[in-house]
């Protein structure tokens, strides 16, 4: 038979015999056609891997049902399973269940359990429970979020259950908003008065970013959380009790360092505990010239630490724009669960993509390539089309197909080509960036689009199907996204940056109804809430758990929380800019509550540090404000003690540097520590430290050592050599890990 011919054919049968089926039923009498459906339960038919295309694999599980059921068996089929399994769900008795578990082809048949709700995997993965100890002061931390606005309707920031602000807070709401006790602080700044056609002029969200960022840093629990059914769980910020205090900065026509300043500038004398910042430079510029560097320096003389996202300019090299030392730097890394978008072609073979798509496509359609359907009248040519550009495709010879396009685009041109699907290509191995679209659509990478074009090439009748995404588990995670910006730092090329990998692919989190899900002009579907992937969204997660840390140690220094974080995180490898992709590893919550011992700094360390960047004495008098500020004599360059060693060289000379770094005591009050070296996995590196004991008496007392760095980095050796130098407490729990790195910029 005519394969089209068919795929018409078997639908048309179905239906027919469907019609006849509900006719029949009709005759019946009610009370045979009630007949044990008290004794039903929902079962699970599962099948094992699918071989066969929908229409298929359906007429199969319809057949299977019939003969256990009769002519009734469509009234109790649930689900068909056809993607990337095979099965099906249905209302069976016992005696049908027993029946269908004899049939070949049946791996199982099992009762569907209610299974309870689960947390918003981002928190999960990294072993952050719901149910996890918090403190009573978590009402009292207020979290900043400097943005894009925030949508106060959505249910993560309802105010019921709140008191009134801590008695600290003094903060306003301005026009056209309402606060509530979640949100007790809202402000806009837009110092140009020039307003796009999308803003609103209040700290309203027209755009969504902000209302996702703040949501993932402090948002309340919501249930049933999820993107037009995808990733269903439990949404919820890394402190949920904590209060929210918006700084509207971002618009359509992008962030401002003036209303940057003026942001940071309201907040520390509003009185927030922590800055979360989603926002950043493309380029670093040199710290005072950097409104980031300026605002948060500024706050953390007002012990408030400043969460910067690493920005998404990364795989190449140097493209971190957050750098000083007083912030703490978020690259985005990858979760579990992962996403994928299958593709299955007429031919069998799936290819798994990736995008966040809702739909669910049924049946085969037509598949072509956009370089064949040019829009001739127009005048374009295949080899503009191919990338499915503006007006570019043939609406003519689009319409009902699924589309191949040569590049990433929005989805807009070719919806509006009326295309019911689009597979675009991407050049690089794997695309993390993922987001919605308009109509069903998969990213795929070169070796996959090969084997689409192979496919496509071998018929005149090409087919395919793109599948609702699902969720998978990546055995690679976690790494660092290719997007996330990488080091080394730019400027201050003795501070390692960034800081810290958190998740920051496809995190779900809320959402402005206003905002559109896609970039397509024409995508007016509402949701309360999205998933994104970016440092954007990497940053709040880290934002949100050193507010925790806070709420347990409210006199701990922002350098505290930031050692904290550093040295407790996770080991992350494989990659090939090493720590300058993920800092110092990927973050881990509960263990950063008890570090240990702390790398502390206070102004006078960061004024020290400014001394040997080239800051003159008068310039930083101006910057602390303090006439009596002055450089130390004694202090070297690499002497700011921050939890990590990193030292810039030249290939084939000789590096011999020490290092001199204090450690506090929050652990046990009487403790001991042994000093161990990690050997760099590529290349040599000489250490020694001294004294390579700790002992401690008390809770709060500080420590020296020193570290002494000897090696050469040769000619044809790998431009970065890495260790670490980590202090076990001895006779208890602690393991306190600091990066060594050297590098040749």
């Amino acid at each position: 038979m005519n394969w089209n011919l068919q795929n018409q054919l078997i639908p048309l049968m179905a239906k027919q015999l469907v019609l006849h089926l509900c006719f029949l039923l009709f005759l019946l009498p009610k009370s045979i056609q009630s007949k044990s459906d008290e004794d039903r339960k929902v079962y699970v038919v599962y099948m094992g891997h699918n071989t066969l295309d929908d229409a298929s694999a359906s007429s199969l599980h319809l057949t299977m049902l019939q003969e256990v059921i009769g002519r009734d068996a469509e009234n109790h089929m649930l689900q068909r399973y056809t993607s990337s399994f095979h099965g099906f769900s249905a209302r069976l008795t016992q005696e049908e269940v027993k029946k269908l578990s004899a049939m070949e082809g049946v791996v199982s048949v099992f009762l569907s359990k209610k299974n309870k709700l689960a947390t918003t995997s981002s928190w999960d993965f990294i072993g952050f429970p719901l149910k996890v100890n918090r403190s009573t002061l978590e009402s009292d931390i207020i979290i900043g979020v400097f943005d894009t606005g925030i949508w106060p309707e959505s249910p993560s920031f309802t105010g019921l259950g709140y008191g009134p602000p801590p008695a600290k807070w003094k903060g306003i709401c301005d026009a056209n908003f309402s606060c509530n006790n979640k949100i007790i602080g809202a402000r806009y700044f837009k110092a140009d008065g020039i307003y796009g056609p999308t803003d609103l002029q209040s700290p309203r969200d027209s755009d969504g970013h902000g209302t996702h960022t703040a949501s993932t840093a402090a948002g309340n629990i919501v249930t049933n959380a999820n993107l037009l059914g995808l990733d269903p769980g439990t949404s919820r910020g890394g402190v949920p009790r904590a209060r929210i205090a918006v700084y509207k900065v971002c618009w359509s026509n992008g962030c401002s360092d003036v209303d940057i300043l003026s942001a940071f500038e309201a907040a520390i004398a509003d009185g927030v505990d922590l800055i979360t910042v989603s926002v950043g430079l493309v380029h670093a510029e040199e710290l005072f010239k950097d409104a980031f560097a300026i605002g948060s320096f500024h706050a953390m003389r007002k012990q408030i630490l400043t969460v910067q996202s690493a920005m998404n300019e990364g795989p190449m090299p140097q493209t971190i724009g957050s750098i000083a030392p007083w912030i703490l730097s978020v690259a985005a890394g990858s979760k579990n669960p992962d996403l994928i978008t299958p593709v299955r072609l007429g031919n069998g073979i799936v290819v798994n993509g990736v995008s966040v798509n809702p739909f669910k496509l049924k049946g085969m359609y037509p598949l072509i390539y956009a370089g064949d359907v040019p829009n001739i009248t127009a005048g374009f040519s295949g080899s503009t089309s191919r990338f499915c550009i503006k007006n570019s495709l043939d609406k003519n010879l689009v319409k009902g197909k699924i589309i191949i396009c040569d590049t990433l685009t929005t989805g807009e041109d070719e919806m509006l080509a009326g295309a019911v699907g689009s597979i675009m290509i991407y050049p690089g191995p794997y695309f993390e960036a993922i987001g919605s679209y308009p109509l069903p659509a998969s990213i795929v990478n070169s070796d996959q689009a090969s084997i689409i074009a192979d496919y496509l090439q071998s018929t005149e009748n090409a087919t395919a199907v793109i599948m609702k995404s699902e969720d998978i588990n990546n055995v690679s995670t976690p790494y660092v996204a290719s997007f996330s910006s990488r080091g080394p730092n730019p400027t201050n090329k003795n501070i390692l940056k960034p800081d810290l990998t958190a998740p920051g692919v496809r995190i779900l989190a809320a959402w402005s109804p206003v905002a559109r899900i896609s970039q397509a002009e024409g995508d007016h579907r509402e949701v309360p809430f999205n998933m994104l992937s970016g440092t954007s969204m990497a940053c709040p997660h880290v934002s949100g758990i050193a507010a925790y840390i806070k709420t347990f140690n409210p006199k701990w220094s922002p350098a505290a929380i930031k050692s904290a974080l550093m040295t407790t995180a996770s080991v992350m490898n494989g990659e090939t800019d090493a720590e300058f992709a993920y800092g110092a590893g990927y973050l881990n919550p509960l263990a950063a509550m008890k570090p240990g011992l702390v790398y502390d700094a206070v102004e006078v360390d960061y004024v020290n540090f400014l001394c040997h960047e080239g800051y003159n004495i008068k310039d930083i008098r101006i910057i602390t404000g303090v006439n009596s500020s002055s450089c130390s004599k004694h202090k070297q360059p690499n002497d700011l003690n921050y939890p990590a060693f990193v030292i810039p060289t030249l290939r084939n000379k000789a590096v011999n540097i020490t290092f001199s770094r204090t450690v506090t005591n929050v652990g046990s009050a009487k403790s001991r520590y042994r000093a161990s070296i990690t050997p760099p996995r590529v290349g040599d590196l000489g250490i020694q430290i001294e004294p390579n004991i700790l002992q401690f008496k008390k809770i709060g007392q500080k420590l020296s050592f020193k570290m002494s760095v000897q090696t050469t980095i040769q000619k044809l050796d790998s431009p970065i050599v890495s260790g670490e130098l980590t202090w076990y407490e001895i006779d208890g729990v602690h393991q306190v890990r600091s990066p060594i790195v050297v590098h040749v910029p």
